[in-house]
């Protein structure tokens, strides 16, 4: 199969004299409108009651300038550059939800990457481009734990030392992970909550021993890196793909390969998908403004990015018309989802591309639609939290801090005037204080039908009890995971 741009064509197994393509491409603005997106709603039946999922009507008009983008030749040359290293993954449809969507759906599973993650590429392409001088001087990076896989790895395959940051809260499976691949050539250093504080600690680090960065996302090379991907899906795939879901952290995967496909395939249409908790592309995007968020929700641990970077960002705007968000419960929904139907294991940043499908799924139907599994690097203790996540946002499972008079029997009357037989409780957490009237507990409730919590709150407001719901993401919630 060849691939053609501009006229000319491009062999799969032979991709040479890209600079003579790209002369053409200088500086040539290409004016598109994205894809006409309404107030839409995607419904999914679960028990008597529907789950809407909705997106947001983007506010911009996109006007793809190609000068803007990751240079084809430059993606070109990363391919040659890394493809003897890292694993050419495999592109493999699946039927599950081809049949769900009604669409031919193709995972790209770089879950079974050698780092089982996307970021070898983008971390490789860079160290292949570092002088001698720079490797010398010792490499430093900042990581959520995938991008520091990657670098670990580098590191002990081009013997060079390194200083890996990571949250202090990373996942145990990514922080045995890193110290595995780098062996004798790395440090690792637990700093902060988030990648942000973990972030400005390596820079600080860097600018006081002389080191090299490797930045996870906002680097040329990076995403170059991140690109090859893209090559391998085209090659691979026998037809014109229609869509294709990629997820955003700090946005590298998607800025490369968006790129590559603007270049070769114009009229895919390229959905970027964010976790809602953390949204600072999409705000990037929607403001034309990239700024760090004041909080973040660390829950999808791999796409929990609150500093846009700046060159992702020029890439990205010229990609899509908005970024689409997705909540964290529905993230674990389809991260549950891929597990139960195909055994495919992903952490949470790896199913976002699959959780996009549910907001396209009438446009999707009789289409060719590739989702990038971006990673696998989930610690399965974590698997109570994703259920509890899924169940609530599903509507299946309610957690309340109720105010309960302090008198015998409360909870007891509680329990029988406004739960049915069908409901079940999950836990109460309550500690009687003998002076005061009332008392607040926690209350985890899980019906089999979303339509039975509305009854309980029906009961609840006739016995004139109060109530707060908590929602994923409040800080009472929390202490739930």
């Amino acid at each position: 199969m060849d691939k053609t741009l501009n006229g000319q064509t491009l062999e799969e197994s032979n991709h040479s004299n890209p600079e003579e393509i790209h002369q053409k491409q200088n500086g040539v603005e290409k004016q598109q409108t994205g894809p006409k997106i309404t107030q839409v709603q995607n419904k999914h039946t679960q028990g008597d009651q529907e789950y809407i999922y909705k997106r947001e009507k983007p506010d911009r008009e996109l006007k793809t300038d190609l000068s803007k983008l990751c240079p084809i030749n430059k993606i070109y040359k990363a391919y040659k550059d890394i493809r003897s290293t890292v694993r050419r993954t495999p592109l493999t449809q699946s039927l599950y939800l081809s049949e769900k969507y009604g669409a031919n759906v193709f995972l790209k599973r770089e879950d079974l990457q050698i780092v089982r993650s996307f970021k070898l590429r983008g971390a490789l392409n860079k160290f292949v481009n570092l002088t001698t001088e720079e490797k010398a001087k010792g490499v430093v990076c900042a990581s959520a734990g995938n991008h520091a896989q990657g670098v670990a790895y580098c590191c002990n395959y081009m013997k060079t030392k390194g200083t890996i940051f990571m949250p202090v809260n990373a996942p145990s499976i990514k922080l045995r992970s890193v110290k595995s691949w780098g062996g004798p050539y790395i440090e690792v250093k637990l700093i902060g909550n988030t990648f942000d504080e973990c972030f400005r600690a390596a820079k600080k680090y860097c600018e006081e021993t002389s080191s090299t960065f490797v930045h996870a996302y906002d680097d040329d090379k990076v995403i170059e890196g991140q690109a090859t991907i893209a090559v391998e899906i085209l090659e691979d795939f026998q037809g014109t793909i229609d869509y294709i879901f990629i997820c955003i952290g700090g946005g590298g995967l998607c800025a490369g390969v968006g790129s590559y496909f603007k270049h070769m395939s114009p009229d895919t249409v390229i959905v970027g998908c964010e976790p809602e908790g953390c949204p600072s592309m999409k705000l990037a995007v929607q403001n034309n403004n990239p700024e760090p968020l004041k909080s973040i929700n660390p829950f999808v641990d791999g796409a929990a990015v609150g500093i846009p970077g700046k060159r992702t960002h020029e890439i990205i705007s010229n990609l899509m018309p908005g970024v689409l968000l997705i909540p964290e419960g529905v993230v674990c929904s389809a991260l549950l989802d891929i597990y139960n139907a195909e055994s495919i294991v992903v952490e949470p940043a790896g199913a976002l591309a699959i959780a996009g499908l549910n907001y396209y799924k009438e446009e999707l139907k009789g289409k060719n639609v590739v989702c990038i599994i971006s990673g696998s690097n989930n610690d399965l203790t974590r698997m109570t939290d994703i259920k509890i996540l899924s169940r609530v946002e599903e509507g299946y499972q309610y957690y309340m801090l109720v105010d309960f008079y302090q008198k015998p029997g409360a909870l007891k009357e509680f329990i029988i005037q406004c739960l049915s037989s069908e409901d079940e409780v999950l836990n109460i957490e309550y500690t009687k204080k003998s002076n005061r009237e009332k008392g607040p507990a926690i209350v985890g409730i899980e019906c089999p039908k979303p339509s039975n919590f509305e009854k309980i709150k029906q009961k609840m407001q006739e016995k004139s009890i109060s109530y707060k719901i908590l929602k994923p993401g409040d800080q009472l919630f929390n202490l739930l995971l």
